[in-house]
């Protein structure tokens, strides 16, 4: 799945959206350390390898996919998960040779909240209503940017103007169109099948556990040494449980839970939010 080339997209176009409105002609630093905000929420940190990890177990009996080759197994969890109304997404993934923790909660109304962390920065970001909040760390803001080359004092800026606050971008907004994507549930899920031709070849592994779920597991050797491990669940819709992709240029583990369950967005207070239109205009809000 393509989510986390998304999530990382995000990172880069919020830096982006950021220096084009600072450019412009940034508001003065004092104006901002005049507005009170307050303490930073604590991020919730996506689970490590052993916390997902899943264990060997029996089979349920009968088993759900008796008679199914692991093809057409893979064919029922594609499907399953394509028609899910929301989920959760917690993991680890290498990207552009960097690595990405994420911990997202995303529903099929373009909404999403959660935290990303790479390169020591962590940041938080939530949609809603069209409109996409992201509050981020100074390590954040400064790897974000960085990598675009941005002047070190602009930089320096840009973090004095947002720090402990939001970044508020509404539609239309320079960045928005692509930060919405990563709240695009259906956009997230079609990547599953996009390349039919990539889910052929699968074998079935022995089962196992996911989170105490039982789970079938697939498995696919490509050349080169690449090996991608999904597990799908043997109870109820049969749901994508965990990805994990070994070997190759982008190795990681996904987990997805929290199938069809309401997802909460908390719009940040006012005071606390950063409107981007208004960057260069010396307003707060």
């Amino acid at each position: 799945m393509a989510s986390h080339r998304k999530l990382r997209a995000a990172a880069v176009v919020c830096a982006v959206a950021v220096a084009v409105a600072v450019a412009a002609g940034p508001a003065p630093v004092a104006a901002w350390a005049a507005t009170p905000t307050a303490a930073p929420a604590a991020a919730p940190t996506a689970p490590t390898g052993a916390d997902a990890a899943a264990r060997s177990v029996t089979a349920p009996s009968p088993d759900p996919f008796s008679g199914l080759s692991a093809d057409e197994i893979g064919d029922k969890a594609v499907t399953a998960t394509q028609s899910a109304t929301s989920l959760r997404m917690t993991g680890r993934v290498v990207t552009e040779g960097q690595p990405l923790d994420i911990d997202f909660a995303v529903n099929d109304r373009d909404e999403c909240t959660g935290v990303m962390k790479i390169k020591g920065g962590t940041a938080e970001l939530r949609r809603t209503g069209d409109v996409t909040y992201m509050k981020g760390d100074e390590a954040f803001w400064r790897a974000s940017m960085s990598s675009q080359g941005m002047p070190e004092a602009q930089i320096d800026a840009t973090i004095e103007l947002l720090k402990g606050r939001w970044l508020k971008i509404g539609e239309g907004q320079a960045g928005s169109a692509d930060l919405s994507g990563v709240c695009d549930l259906k956009g997230l899920l079609d990547d599953l099948g996009k390349d039919e031709e990539e889910r052929r070849g699968l074998t079935r592994g022995p089962d196992a556990e996911v989170d105490g779920t039982p789970v079938a597991t697939l498995v696919k050797k490509k050349d080169g040494g690449e090996t991608t491990t999904v597990s799908v669940s043997q109870e109820g819709k049969p749901y994508i449980l965990k990805m994990v992709k070994a070997g190759g240029d982008e190795p990681g583990s996904l987990v997805l839970s929290d199938y069809d369950k309401p997802v909460r967005v908390v719009v940040p207070p006012a005071d606390e939010t950063v409107d981007l239109s208004k960057l260069d205009q010396g307003t707060p809000a």
